[in-house]
């Protein structure tokens, strides 16, 4: 007789533990076992976290294992179970790694490779190659693509949350109701008497501070001290939650009715508006996005507006990006009755614009910034993975820690945040109809390349850190880049040999046609995403997008929102007076008029609170402890991931204790492996 030591690890979530019958079959290149109940008695049943060993004793040697084959029947009810992993000793005392990672549901069958790191055109073995067929198969008959508005990209082909399949729903402990959160966040901010009085003005500025009596936040705190200052209102466009909507301006635009005599006071070198553009001196933020996009108009008894303004900002001789002209029309003949707001206006006048473009950018940033441009793609890269990749290849090993909770997360505020009368409703200038009119047009100009980080600083120019210094989003994010970069390419050349390899990964390539032809719904003319990957660096640079989009672009653009927009005149999410077409002729009655009244306050309030939130036992960027990888090379090259990731972590540590404000958003401690709030 021989001898099989089968050892089967339960996982440690609630509920993982099942009191089912679990059988087991070992797959070989000569035989198979015999099915075998994997219980000594009912005590040493599967409970959560644990591990039950099993010997199991053949005739003759099994050869090489290729599957292991589990199966579930009930007790006395179906009970879900979640398995990690099952190693199997040999006889001759060799030992593999099964990686599982799945909850198993009902009488389900679940057969598992090996954890080594398989490319197609590697299985050799017809029922290695017949059982990559059927995950795949199966996988695609559960993760079908759906169009749930015109115009966004593809998500996920489900009704609710619940019809999730299982390994891709919230576990029981990260469970997400974004109603309750909110009204959990309005009632611990203590915010519940100002909804009773919905849409009651606030009487002054300083009113807004009644809704921060229980925040200790020192950054909301600071920007409510410094909020109406030029330096840090252009400072947001830098460090703050949208870091990435300024560009170097060569050129002013068309419809931009400014001249040389409305900013030369505002120039303190002694040069002309002329000189300082050659000079490299001169930024905008331009939101034409936002033109002719009809606002909110869900609330009868409210009437909201929108804007799309230009905002001119200088980089002044003390190295300091400050506002020097807001335009907040956009007509069609240059010039012709678009007022420029200047800093030398009187105070209300200005005050009022930077608000305009606050409310601008902070419906930009809830919108493409963060929703589009890393919540959705995120998703449409995710659902391409469970579609295309089996388990076993190397690329969904690399990638499944980075997709975690991403497709449930966008359900859910598919059902509760960005639907028909959803919380984003409630507070944002951009909800009800407003939402889907501007995705579709951000859908419209969304590039591959805006989602690879050094070619989005270019491409605005603003890579250069002699240039602007203080950029600390683009200075952070290059370090996270390269090391993102660095850590997939180590994990490239363990698996692929050469740039044909690549080519002739067929799930590799239906991969990024399911993204670029599905999810994005791109035509074969008019391809805005890779269609087909011809080398490895290609692939590379490919997978840093995924992992750093769904990692470190979303934890920039999420956890800094109850830090600068919890203060609501820095970042009105709804404007209820039109924007000032003539100068001199408002007040602090018409601001106050203007900005969002006390519900609204109040569910904005709640909202960036509870988006701004990490979860218990959140796994940061470079934390997996799930190990798909089983080969040493891999697990070496996560370890020098994580050291590289330790001296980044570092470098931001060092630079933040010399800052007034800290910049920490992307210090690799605080990024989250995926988009999972």
């Amino acid at each position: 007789m021989f001898m099989y030591t089968v050892s089967v690890t339960t996982g440690k979530q609630v509920f993982a533990g099942t009191a089912d019958y679990i059988y087991l079959t070992l797959v070989g290149t000569e035989r198979c076992s015999g099915r075998t109940l994997l219980e000594k008695s009912f005590f040493e049943h599967f409970a959560r976290e644990t591990v039950v060993s099993v010997d199991i004793r053949v005739k003759e040697i099994l050869g090489d294992i290729l599957l292991v084959k589990l199966e579930k029947e009930k007790f006395l009810l179906n009970d879900q179970w979640y398995c990690r992993c099952i190693s199997v000793t040999t006889p001759s005392g060799e030992c593999f790694e099964f990686p599982c990672y799945r909850w198993i549901a009902d009488e389900k069958e679940v057969v598992l490779r090996d954890g080594k790191g398989q490319l197609p055109l590697d299985d050799e073995i017809s029922l290695l190659k017949n059982h990559r067929h059927k995950e795949l198969e199966s996988r695609q008959q559960k993760f079908r693509w759906k169009e749930w508005h015109p115009g966004f990209p593809m998500s996920i082909d489900t009704n609710s949350s619940a019809e999730l399949p299982l390994d891709i729903q919230f576990e029981t402990a990260k469970a997400v109701d974004f109603s309750i959160n909110y009204f959990t966040a309005i009632n611990n901010l203590g915010l519940n008497k100002f909804m009773e009085l919905f849409q009651s003005s606030w009487t002054d500025i300083a009113d807004y501070g009644n809704i921060f009596m229980n925040i200790k936040n020192t950054v909301s705190e600071y920007v409510m001290q410094n909020w109406n200052e030029d330096f840090l209102f252009g400072y947001q466009f830098l460090n703050g939650s949208n870091p990435v909507i300024i560009s170097k301006c060569m050129n002013l635009p068309d419809k931009f009715a400014i001249t040389q005599e409305m900013v030369e006071g505002s120039l303190d070198r002694g040069r002309s508006l002329q000189e300082e553009l050659k000079a490299g001196n001169i930024y905008i933020a331009d939101y034409a996005i936002l033109e002719g996009v009809e606002a909110n108009a869900t609330d009868p008894n409210t009437q909201q507006y929108l804007a799309a303004p230009f905002c001119l900002l200088y980089k002044n001789s003390q190295n300091e990006i400050i506002p020097i002209a807001i335009q907040l029309s956009r007509q069609t003949t240059a010039g012709v009755g678009n007022t420029v707001f200047l800093p030398s206006d009187n105070q209300y006048d200005w005050m009022l614009a930077k608000m305009w473009v606050k409310s601008s950018d902070f419906n930009v940033h809830q919108l493409i910034t963060h929703l589009l441009k890393t919540h959705l793609i995120s998703e449409v890269f995710a659902i391409a993975m469970y579609r295309q990749l089996a388990a076993v290849h190397p690329v969904y090993k690399l990638l499944i820690p980075h997709v975690h909770f991403t497709i449930a997360i966008n359900t859910a505020a598919r059902e509760q945040l960005i639907c028909e009368s959803g919380v984003f409703e409630k507070f944002n200038s951009t909800g009800g109809s407003a939402t889907g009119e501007v995705i579709q047009k951000a859908m419209k100009t969304f590039t591959y390349k805006s989602l690879c980080f050094p070619e989005a600083m270019k491409a605005r120019g603003v890579d250069n850190k002699e240039d602007l210094p203080n950029y600390y989003y683009r200075d952070d994010g290059m370090m996270i880049w390269e090391a993102v970069k660095s850590f997939v390419s180590d994990v490239v050349k363990i698996y692929y040999r050469s740039d044909e390899t690549v080519q002739e990964d067929k799930e590799i390539q239906a991969f990024v046609q399911d993204v670029c032809f599905s999810g994005m719904k791109n035509s074969p003319k008019n391809c805005e995403f890779p269609a087909f990957l011809k080398t490895r660096e290609q692939l590379v640079e490919y997978l840093t997008v995924v992992i750093f989009t769904a990692s470190a672009q979303h934890a920039a653009v999420n956890f800094g929102q109850y830090d600068w927009f919890a203060w609501v005149p820095n970042s009105p999410s709804t404007m209820r007076k039109p924007p000032p077409t003539q100068k001199g002729q408002v007040d602090m009655k018409y601001i106050m008029e203007s900005l969002p009244d006390r519900g609204r306050s109040s569910w904005h309030l709640g909202g960036v609170w509870a988006l701004s939130q990490f979860q218990e036992e959140e796994l940061f960027l470079g934390m997996y402890p799930d190990m798909y990888f089983t080969e040493q090379p891999a697990i070496e090259a996560i370890k020098t991931f994580r050291k590289k990731l330790v001296e980044v972590t570092k470098i931001i540590k060092s630079r933040n204790e010399k800052l007034e404000v800290p910049y920490w958003y992307l210090s690799p401690d605080r990024i989250p492996n995926s988009v999972a709030i």
